[in-house]
């Protein structure tokens, strides 16, 4: 009788450090790879960049077709951007003609 007493009061005692060390390791697994742990923190981060990336392309994209517009709007249209135009749709330039090409990312039309 007395081990098994002994038996029953070890347990007794290990239960609550057991349930503790569990409860530790859930919380420790979800702070590392749940979905708002860091695994996923780093994920997110990444999507961010990738987004802010995008948004950039697309800023510079906006301003390109509103500099076009603005530039061909009958109120004010600029006639040296209507010639250039015309030249560059029928691909024709004059003999004295000083070509200047634009970067490659300032490109008017």
């Amino acid at each position: 009788m007395g081990l098994w007493r002994g038996i029953k009061r070890k347990a007794r005692e290990a239960v609550a450090p057991m349930v503790f060390l569990a409860v530790t390791g859930y919380f420790c697994w979800n702070a590392t790879q749940g979905a708002l742990g860091l695994k996923n923190y780093v994920l997110r981060q990444q999507d961010l960049a990738r987004a802010e990336a995008g948004l950039a392309r697309a800023q510079f994209d906006e301003a390109a077709w509103a500099r076009r517009v603005a530039a061909l709007q009958t109120a004010r249209i600029d006639a040296d951007a209507l010639d250039e135009r015309a030249r560059a749709v029928l691909n024709l330039s004059e003999p004295t003609d000083i070509i200047i090409p634009y970067a490659k990312n300032d490109r008017l039309f």
